[in-house]
């Protein structure tokens, strides 16, 4: 059997939203379009997350399952997504393909959020393992710290694509490199009285593993990664499926795995109150306390590692989005290779975030990240959504197999990031939709610049009787007869 599509006027091979068509090339292998998803995906949070779901009980192992599975999901989206539509923006340019320019629009703000706003956040727990050493533990010295952090990565990328790749690789190895070692080693350490309760939460299971889940799926941001800078890949249509799926696959390996070995060589009352899990974990098997110096310097490489990648993407979506007319078209321009206004407007914002943290309020931005996970939730909906689109719209013949394992993945990719923003709880939501509806003004303010004030299309009044149309290329501000 075959599924026959509706008829449609977007081809597959069609130029896609963001301007790159199926011939575009680029500069990044899939070793290093690997290494940026694995470099976006694994940050800082790794080195104290088994601590905080420890206190939730070993039902926080289930959640990370789930999670993962769930995040594999959706980087096996974004790879066939990916395939058909080999443009820069990632979730924007999938999201206005199949739902318009306004669903793309939305897409690439609430992206563009999560960015600067998530690199503030790498930055201030990046500041935390390099004043180990350092001790500037003033206000002041923070900051210089946070700004060396923030302006090496900047500096790497406004030197071009190439460096940018190999200063991404060469972290990523050395960050996963030793992260694997402890998931792998740790295993045979493992004593099954350290695990601890299954639920230590006190609450219920279902409450337990929602939050836990929900605490989870921040550390999953990135997938993306290679979607977004799709232009800058060699061989697109095979290398975005590719790197975003085997990316995914390894640190899903490393977070499951280093997750059960921490908890299980640590004894669960020390690891509630552990500030450094991976370091006590290391002390457990082999003694000595040298391995606080290791995991500092590993966390110190995997966060500048984590902001080369990020300061690409928060300048790649909005030139995607520009190019097509969605943002500032300041953000089209290039030098070296990069989008280098939306490199030093991100870097600025991400300043300004991480420089109010430490001025004003600590405490609070946990907050800020957890709105973070829900903008970072929204384009993984849409794409999961524009996949569904594809399929039920527009897919050409297949087997009756090959759709129903397509479908399977958009459904329940789709049901996961609902089930995520569900779990980021109803204060996230609310203030994380108010970011959002910031973005339209901003929306309204660029389509005005270029003269468009809506679409062409006929209104009709009570009787269904055609009254005029919204011309797309006049000043006129309402309906002409």
């Amino acid at each position: 059997m075959s599924h026959t599509p509706a008829p449609s006027s977007t081809p597959s091979t069609a130029t896609a939203p963001g301007g790159a068509g199926p011939d575009a090339t680029g500069t990044l292998g899939l070793a290093q379009a690997t290494a940026l998803v694995i470099g976006g995906v694994i940050g800082t949070g790794i080195f104290l997350l088994p601590a905080t779901l420890a206190q939730y009980g070993t039902i926080s192992i289930l959640a990370f399952g789930l999670v993962s599975v769930g995040a594999i999901l959706i980087a096996m989206i974004f790879g066939k997504l990916g395939a058909r539509i080999p443009a820069s923006g990632g979730p924007y340019a999938y999201a206005r393909d199949a739902f318009g320019e306004f669903a793309g629009f939305l897409t690439a703000w609430s992206f563009w959020l999560t960015a600067w706003i998530g690199n503030a956040g790498i930055a201030v727990a990046w500041v935390g393992y390099v004043n180990y050493f350092l001790h500037w533990d003033s206000t002041a010295g923070k900051i210089l710290v946070a700004l060396v952090g923030l302006a090496v990565p900047a500096l790497i990328n406004l030197s071009g694509v190439k460096n940018m790749g190999a200063f991404q690789l060469i972290t990523t190895v050395l960050k996963f490199v030793p992260l694997l070692f402890v998931a792998i080693v740790g295993l045979f350490f493992l004593k099954g009285a350290n695990f601890g309760p299954f639920n230590a939460s006190g609450g219920s299971f279902l409450d337990a593993l929602q939050t836990s889940a929900a605490l989870v799926v921040f550390a999953y941001s990135g997938i993306e990664a290679v979607a977004i800078a799709a232009e800058k890949v060699r061989d697109p249509e095979r290398n975005v499926a590719r790197a975003s799926v085997f990316g995914c696959l390894a640190c899903a390996a490393v977070y499951m795995l280093s997750t059960v070995a921490i908890m299980g060589t640590v004894p669960h009352g020390e690891l509630v109150g552990s500030t450094a899990p991976f370091s006590d974990a290391l002390n457990h098997m082999f003694g000595g306390s040298i391995w606080g110096d290791v995991m500092a310097t590993m966390a110190i490489i995997s966060g500048i590692g984590a902001l080369n990648g990020w300061t690409m993407l928060v300048a790649e979506m909005p030139f995607a989005a520009a190019r097509d007319g969605m943002f500032p078209n300041a953000f089209t321009r290039m030098r070296n290779g990069v989008p280098y206004v939306g490199i030093l407007v991100g870097t600025t914002l991400t300043i300004i975030v991480m420089a109010m943290n430490y001025l004003w309020s600590e405490d609070a931005f946990e907050d800020i990240l957890l709105l973070a996970t829900v903008t970072t939730v929204i384009p993984y909906l849409f794409s999961a959504a524009a996949q569904l689109f594809w399929l039920v719209t527009r897919e050409r013949a297949v087997s009756r197999g090959k759709l129903a394992r397509d479908l399977t993945v958009a459904i329940v990719g789709l049901a996961f990031t609902i089930w995520m923003v569900y779990g980021s709880g109803a204060d996230a939501v609310l203030k994380s939709l108010i970011l959002l509806l910031v973005g339209i003004p901003v929306y309204i303010w660029v389509k005005a610049s270029r003269g468009e004030y809506g679409p062409n299309e006929v209104m009709h009044d009570a009787s269904g009787n055609a009254v005029g149309t919204f011309p797309t290329d006049g000043p006129e501000r309402g309906p002409t007869k």
